[in-house]
Parts: structure tokens; sequence; C-alpha cells
């Protein structure tokens, strides 16, 4: 509840007071909370001083909410009584050019007797705040009255005004409430000035000239230093996305094209650099803010990082246990190795598992890590390869053979599509690249999650339309029972035994798969059953949604 147009008596209790209210977030700044009080109260808080109070008992006198840190106390005491009635704000304006002349005279601002209550405003003057907060470093024009949403903003306009216009200025006096700008030319009339509202971070444009009286050369503007700096904050947005691929080619043709800017290569090229600066940091840096437990070397050096997500442990508990692992290398400036694990889920699509980033020297200590050095050399062409077959033994390379189960996952195709979706991320520092990996897995789990909530076969869709097809090559064989669980099924002059029990076929397919073969889909027809019992849980719709009901959660912003 705000109180307003109040008095005060000796006792510090307010009287005879006009009432209002606002709804504000329990953890707003000081600013934020000036704002909805000004525009709550429609008060142009460029001509006005909101001051603002409250009474924690009637035993002291009232306290007054001046930063960050008054606005967390009075929330904290807020909690205590929820009511719209208790602890209300009690909201004293005054005029912003007698507060001036208040502080030049050393008066103690706010002190009884002082300052003259002022009658409310009735033009909503605060209306052009709430449209034309400017919040875009790049504006198409500048003009005296705009509203940048911090000194950060405003000051980044303008580099961008001078480059646009193609002239130079220097700062005469730059500080937390104002910023003031004059060309560098002698005695010309261009100037620009902007100073805080109230006690909050926005800026307002006061005094703008924008004609100049010297004469402004383009190639002493060209030959600028902070060129590439300016030029690089405008490009920024070219590269948020690591898959965009913006060159120092494509930054020259923009600029002249679209301000007419005749930038060398090499402007352009630092343009980029600084850009990248601007959006990643410095590489080096990158390590330090890393938010994991990580590995070092004795003398401090990094060593790996490893990370498993939540939701990848407990969705692996539902997906088939055959894990492809890889390594590639990395592209950022201090290089190393990335290495993935990953499975297939029951839609039989790539589940990242875990992912780690170890240094280039010391890549050999994944190589127990890697297990698909044989497929990459069943891969190479070669003439040897027959022989080397022989020689590793039939188990690593033919499934009928193999001591373990791998069903469909005989090579690393699965990790070669994922280092194909992380191919230009690797370009980024650690910090940006482990962040990537994680947004990745936040978007793949929500969107697999809706495509399983999609699905309304027994079987994920990969698995369904193989038993599909199984089932429309079984119409067009024969069965004949044996026992209640054996059966010969005739395809043309070939014979294969079934063995519904142990839910095996003499083709291999059926234990292989573990998906009823076209045999087995016939003898189950003979009996008059159904097919689900004898499909892998793993391929089954519940087991896809279970895989992925623990969410990837956001992260917040670094500062916090």
């Amino acid at each position: 509840m705000l109180q307003l147009n109040e008095n005060w008596d000796s006792y510090g209790r307010s009287r005879e007071f006009q009432v209002d209210g606002i709804v504000v977030d329990e953890d707003a700044s000081n600013s934020l909370l000036i704002f909805t009080i000004a525009q709550q109260l429609m008060i142009d808080t460029s001509e006005k001083i909101i001051e603002i109070k409250y009474n924690v008992n009637e035993h002291c006198p009232p306290m007054e909410i001046r930063n960050d840190m008054g606005v967390r106390v009075y929330m904290e005491t807020k909690k205590e009584n929820k009511n719209l009635g208790s602890y209300p704000l009690c909201i004293i304006v005054r005029d912003f050019n007698m507060e001036l002349s208040i502080t030049n005279e050393n008066t103690v601002a706010g002190s009884s007797g002082t300052l003259k209550l002022l009658d409310m405003p009735t033009s909503s003057v605060i209306e052009e705040y709430e449209s034309i907060i400017i919040t875009d470093s790049t504006p198409n024009f500048i003009e005296v009255g705009q509203v940048y949403q911090d000194k950060q903003t405003i000051a980044t306009a303008m580099k961008h005004y001078s480059v646009m216009h193609k002239f130079q200025f220097r700062v005469k006096r730059s500080s937390s409430r104002s910023y003031w700008l004059l060309c560098v030319g002698e005695n010309c009339t261009w100037h620009f000035k902007a100073t805080s509202i109230n006690d909050s971070v926005m800026f307002k444009v006061r005094h703008f000239n924008s004609q100049h009286t010297c004469s402004l050369m383009d190639n002493t503007f060209i030959q600028r230093k902070p060129t590439s700096m300016v030029v690089g904050s405008m490009v920024i947005p070219k590269y948020s996305d690591p898959k965009t691929i913006y060159t120092p080619k494509d930054i020259q043709i923009d600029m002249l094209s679209e301000h007419g800017v005749n930038l060398t290569y090499m402007q352009a090229w630092r343009a980029k650099e600084k850009a990248l600066q601007f959006l990643r940091g410095h590489p080096a840096d990158s390590y330090n803010k890393l938010p994991i437990k990580l590995k070092k070397t004795a003398d401090e050096c990094f060593l790996y990082a490893f990370v498993a997500i939540c939701t990848s442990i407990s969705g692996w508990k539902y997906c088939r246990p055959v894990v492809v692992v890889d390594g590639t290398f990395l592209k950022s400036a201090y290089r190393g190795i990335m290495l993935t694990s990953s499975t297939m889920n029951a839609a039989s699509t790539i589940l990242p598992l875990a992912y780690a980033v170890v240094d280039s020297e010391n890549a050999h200590h994944g190589s127990g890590f890697l297990s698909n050095s044989n497929m990459h050399m069943i891969e190479e062409i070669d003439p040897r390869v027959k022989v080397y077959l022989y020689d590793i033994d039939y188990h690593r390379w033919s499934r009928v053979h193999a001591t373990v189960n791998r069903t469909w996952t005989m090579t690393s195709n699965i990790a070669e599509s994922l280092n194909a979706v992380t191919k230009y991320a690797r370009e980024l520092p650690i910090v940006e690249l482990l962040e990537y990996m994680r947004t990745l897995l936040e978007r793949w789990t929500k969107e697999k999650l809706l495509k399983a909530k999609c699905t309304f076969t027994y079987l994920g869709f990969k698995f369904n339309k193989e038993l599909d097809d199984n089932k429309t090559l079984s119409h067009k064989l024969r069965v004949r029972a044996s026992t209640d669980y054996i059966h010969t099924v005739l395809d043309g002059v070939r014979r294969y035994i079934i063995c519904l029990e142990n839910k095996r076929c003499s083709c291999g397919q059926f234990q292989l798969d573990e998906l009823p073969c076209p045999h087995a889909l016939t003898a189950l027809r003979h009996r008059d059953e159904s097919f689900e019992q004898y499909c892998s849980p793993y391929y089954t719709r519940k087991n896809l949604l279970r895989t992925y009901e623990i969410p990837v959660n956001p992260m917040p912003d670094e500062s916090k």
C-alpha cells in the first residue's frame, strides 16, 4: 500500500494522506521499486524526486529506502505481515531542481519542514518511459528526451552513432549520473549530454546538438584505433549462434552496404575478434569460470573435466546398455579433446550420457575410455581388411558371435552424429562449450519428451516400424506346431525352428534384435497370442517416457 501527500507529526507518524497500491516482486531492486511507484502514480522522475519511507513501529522514527539493501530490509519486514495495510510505503515527491539547490547549500535533504510537499501531476508523462525505454545499443536515431535502460547502452549507442556519421568524440565527463560528450574537432559545437533519472540506472538524453562546425574527414575516422571495438560491438549478434559463419569479408561488405563505412580486411578481422571477445571472453579466463569439479595437474594446470547430467543418469536405466564412446578434437585457443558417451533410446535416437574435456597432452588418458578403434579399421578401404577381420576374431564384428548383445548398435554412427551437431561449438571456450552441451541436452530432452507423449503405439517409432514390416512378411509363411512353445515355420523350401519360451529362432534375428522376427510372429498368430511380452522393454513407449521424465533444468545468468 502506498500513502502519498502526507504530513509527519512530531512522533514520526503520518497524517492526512491519499492511498494507492502496487505489486512488486520480492527480489526487486531500488530502481525497479522507484520505477513501479512512478508508473502507478504517474510521476515524471526526470523532474521529480521520489522519497520512500515506512514505519516499523510507533516507537521508532520512519525508515527510509535509499538503495537495494533498503528494499531487502523492507521485504524481510513485510514477510512478517503480508496484509495490504501493514507497513505501508509513505511516498514524498519533491522537485528535482529544488533538490539540487538544497544539496548545493549543504542542507540536509528530507529534514522536517525543509521541503514543501508537491501535488501529484495530472499528466501521464511516465507513459513515455513505458513505451520508449531503449534497450537496443544501435538505435536508428538519437534525440533529446530518449530514455535508455542504462549508461552502458547509451554509451554503446553513441559509439555506434559516431561510426555511422564518421566522426570522433571525446568524453568530457562520465559518472554514474552523467555522460557528457564533445566533438574532437577544435571549437566544434557538436555536443551530447545525458543524465540518470532520479537514482535509477536509466539515462535520459538532456541536450544534443548534432550539427558540426568542424571539418570531418573519413580518413581520420577510419584510422581511429577504437573502430574495431565499435564495429565489433555492432556485429555481436552475428556470432551468438556458433553455427553461424560470418567472416571478416562479410563484415566489410555489410559495413559498406548498410552504413557506408569502408573497412580494411585487418580492421574487419579485428572487429570479429572483438565481437567474439565481447561475447565469449578470453579463452584462458573461461577455465577459471568452470562451475564444476575438475582435475588439475600438480602445477595447477587443467587436466580434464567430466560432466554427467541428472537426466542422462536417470534415463540410462531405461535404455539398452550399449554405450558408444568417441573423441573429437577441439578447435579453441587451447585445443584439447572432447570425449562423449551416448546410447540409443526406445525411439532409436541419441541419448548423450556424459561428456568430458581433456587437454591434448593428456589425451592418451582417454585411450582406455575409447573402444571404437577396430570399427574405424573396418571402415577403412584396404586390401588387408579381410585378414584383419580374421585376426581379431568374429566376436568383435559379428553380432552372432558377440559376447554381448549389441542389438542394432554395431558402429559408432551415433557418436559421429553427435560430433556433427557439436562441430561449430568445438571452437568455443570451455565454459561456453560445456554450456552448449547442456543446452543441447535441455532442448533434446524437451523435444523427445514431446514426441514420446505423441507416440500411441506400444513400441517406439523405429521398432514399431520394424515390427510392422515383420508382420507383413509373416503373412506369407506357414507354421506347424511341435509343442506349445516350439514351432516350425516354412518359408518356401526353408524351415525355421522357433522357441517362444526362450525367445529364439534359428534365423538368429529373434534373439539378437529382441523383437519378434517374421517366423516368431507367424507362430504367435497361430497361438492367437500378442507380441508385447516378446519385445525388449527397452523399445517400449513406457521406457521412452521414463527416459525423459527428469528435465534438464535451465542455468541462471553467470552473475547468479
